[in-house]
This record gives structure tokens, C-alpha cells and sequence, in this order.
């Protein structure tokens, strides 16, 4: 079965919204809706990318942009093909998960002969190697939207497997005039359960890369380092994902999404000053410093986090989290401020009251996890911001997931 809808604009990812555990949750109005797990700034990471038939030139960045969570289309091929020709891509995911839903969003057509956006899409998974062996997930063919806003669902194969992989596979055109055609397409969203993902640990070294001068110090879920000879940042890690914020001897700011690999790799997106994210990639090295030594890894005064996770939908703190809450109570154990707020942020996906109160909840959970380990509960305070304070863009789940997090602000 395959059907459209439009979608809410009050749907999405709410503050600090993490994988669900369990089964379907019963969603309230204005609630966000269940994470997308098929996005790389969720810790998806491309593995693959294969054309059986023409070679249409579709690499890694078209790989990444197919998760990305922009519903804007995308040119995939750089070459012209043919019904017959297909593109398929790997991924992997950061641990087991069963889905529950896989859409599309934004199928619309270029007013032109010579391009055509994807059409038939079949998506598998494996649950132990990225070569299979393959079960099939779910599939469809696509039609145009009558409106902005919809997705189209694809059917679910019965009785879904938990898996480790996602093969995607896209071919044929949604209106092929010709023979050789460029094709298009948006993005795949996967809902579902995800099992809770380990700490990457893979984050410490020196990485260079096209455009790519990188130190990183990791000590468990905090990261520090520098880039671009003179830039600082400093993040954190949740699951595989290490999202950090930097700024350059300048001041101008830039936006790390990174997933570092066991094998020497390392893959993300940046943005500079605002701008779109774009790839930013590199392998580890042996040699010098490629900057000044970064300062070591700490929480406390002036510490913006993105790893602390809660339940879905929920102010909950899951327990994954409590070595990064007790990181921050020591950090904050050694500060002489008078006053300590914490203050909790969201993406702009949720309506904004239920995000807005969400999100005070949420830093109130904070609070209360640092009194419970010994700060003094009159030095805290629990602030809600919602989606009031952004601080990168809302149009991809990259700049989400960058704009939920918590921040530590201290006077006195």
C-alpha cells in the first residue's frame, strides 16, 4: 500500500529528542514527531555507492544529502542514464534497529526534458555484514506531490527484521521523455526503535583532508580540539556522533557534525559563518600538530551540550547520559558562581509552546540530576528557551540537532 500526506509544520524533532527504546508512543498535539533514524547527524554513515549499468557519477555528497533531513531535491546523477539504470547505496546504522515507517518527502519535477526525479524505490536491510545477506524493508514508486509539505510512504514488507544495514536502491524516472536522462531526488526518512548506541571513542588524533586541518582531544563523551591553524572548538559526544561549535582567532563561527570510524576515517559536514553544511572529510595521521595543543576536554560555566539525551518525547534523562551529567557536576563543583542556570533549547520542528515547556522540563531535569549529586539546589535555576535561540539553521537535521542542547550560564 502507498499513500501521501502532508505533513504538520508542528512535527519534528523536539529539545535533545532521543532515539525511542520502545514501541509506538502515543503522541500529543503538538508534540514532535518520532526521529528520523536515517540521517547521517544521527549517526548514519554511508558505506557504498554502486551504479550497476551507467556509470552516472553519484558519489559520497549525494549519499550524505539522501539523509541529510532536507526535503529539497538534489541533482544525484552527474551523468545521464536510463530506466534501466540504477544507483544503490549502503549504509550503516549506529546499532540495531527495527523500523516503522520509511516515507519521502518533496517529489516534485524540473520543468525539463532532460531531468526526472527518481522513481522506484526499494530499500533492504542486513543485520550482520554490509554485504547482506539482504531482507527487504519496505518499497514503492513514486508519483508528483500536489502540494509542498507531503511524503509519500512507502509499503512495509511484513514482520520487519532488526537491522545493522540499509541498502537503498533508486531507479527508473517519475517521467522519462528520452532516453539517457539526469536523475533527482530528496531524501529517505526511516522512523522506528533503536537500541542505545556506545560512546564513540574513535575521536582523538590529527585529521587532514581536503580543506580539512583537524586536532581533536577526547576524554570519554567531551571533546576539545582546533582546526584551521587557529580555529578552537569544543563538543560533545552522543552515540556515534561528536557534534562540536568553533570559532576562529576572528571570531567567525562553524558547525561540526563528525562520526569517526574504527578504521582511520573520519566524515561529517561543517558550516562556516552560517552557511549550508557541506562535507568535511579526513583520515588520521601520524605527525606534528596541525594547530596550537588544544585545551583539554571540560564541562562547567559557558559549556553548551549537545549529549545529554531523554526519552522521547519525554524529560527523562536516559541513563546513557549520566557520565556526561556527572562530568558537568564536577566541572561545576569547581566554580565559584553564585548562580548556575541551566537553560534548554529546541529546533524550530515542534509547535513552539509544547517545545517551549518541553524544553524547561528538560533543563529542570538537569538541575535536579546536579542537586541529587551535591550542588547546591539554591545555586540552580531551570530555563526553557523552545526554538526561541537558534544557533544554526532549522532546514536540515544537521542544524536540529545543533540548535537542541542544553547551556550552562553562570553569574555571580
Amino acid at each position: 500500500m502507498r499513500f501521501s500526506r502532508p505533513v504538520r509544520s508542528v512535527l519534528g524533532p523536539a529539545l535533545l529528542a532521543a532515539l525511542p527504546l520502545g514501541g509506538a508512543m502515543a503522541q500529543e498535539d503538538g508534540a514532535a514527531a518520532p526521529p528520523d533514524l536515517l540521517s547521517f547527524a544521527q549517526g548514519v554513515l554511508p558505506l557504498s555507492v554502486e551504479m550497476p549499468g551507467t556509470d552516472m557519477r553519484v558519489g559520497m555528497e549525494a549519499a550524505i544529502a539522501l539523509i541529510d533531513g532536507n526535503p529539497l531535491k538534489i541533482s544525484m546523477t552527474g551523468k545521464p542514464g536510463g530506466a534501466e539504470d540504477a544507483v544503490i547505496l549502503t549504509y550503516t546504522l549506529p546499532a540495531p534497529t527495527r523500523f516503522s515507517r520509511f516515507a519521502v518527502p518533496g517529489v516534485f519535477e524540473t520543468p525539463s526534458p532532460s531531468q526526472t526525479f527518481f522513481a522506484d524505490v526499494v530499500i533492504e536491510g542486513a543485520a550482520d555484514a554490509p554485504d547482506g545477506p539482504w531482507l527487504p524493508l519496505a518499497s514503492g514508486r513514486l508519483e508528483v506531490h500536489g502540494e509542498k509539505g507531503m511524503q509519500t510512504d512507502l509499503a512495509l514488507a511484513p514482520d520487519q527484521p532488526e537491522v545493522r544495514f540499509v541498502r537503498v536502491r533508486l531507479s527508473d524516472g517519475v517521467n522519462i521523455e528520452r532516453d539517457k536522462t539526469f536523475f533527482e531526488f530528496s531524501e529517505v526518512i526511516g522512523e522506528g526503535t533503536q537500541q542505545e548506541a556506545a560512546t564513540n571513542t574513535h575521536f582523538g588524533g590529527v585529521w587532514k583532508g581536503r580543506g580539512v586541518k583537524l586536532e581533536l582531544v577526547q576524554d570519554g563523551a567531551v571533546v576539545s580540539g582546533c582546526y584551521d591553524a587557529n580555529g578552537r572548538l569544543e563538543g560533545t559526544v552522543e552515540g556515534r556522533v561528536l557534534r562540536a561549535l568553533g570559532h576562529d582567532a576572528a571570531g567567525i563561527p562553524s558547525q561540526f557534525i563528525l562520526i569517526a570510524t574504527g578504521d582511520g576515517t573520519l566524515r561529517g559536514l561543517r558550516s562556516a559563518n552560517g552557511a549550508p553544511f557541506k562535507t568535511y572529510d579526513g583520515d588520521a595521521v601520524d605527525g606534528p600538530s596541525v594547530c596550537p595543543a588544544p585545551e583539554p576536554p571540560r564541562l562547567g560555566c559557558g559549556s553548551v551540550i549537545h549529549g545529554i539525551g531523554f526519552d522521547y518525547d519525554s524529560d527523562a534523562i536516559r541513563p546513557a547520559s549520566r557520565p556526561l551529567i556527572e562530568r558537568l557536576h564536577a566541572g561545576l563543583a569547581g566554580e565559584s558562581a553564585a548562580r548556575i542556570e541551566i537553560v534548554g533549547h529546541a529546533s524550530s520542528e515542534g509547535a513552539a509552546d509544547y517545545n517551549r515547556d518541553l524544553s524547561q522540563r528538560r533543563a529542570q531535569s538537569v538541575v535536579a540530576a546536579l542537586a541529587a549529586l551535591g550542588i547546591d539546589a539554591a545555586r540552580l535555576s531551570a530555563t526553557g528557551r523552545g526554538e526561541d535561540e537558534p544557533i544554526a539553521s532549522n532546514d536540515d537535521e544537521a542544524g536540529r540537532s545543533l540548535n537542541r542542547r542544553v547551556e550552562v550560564r553562570c553569574t555571580g
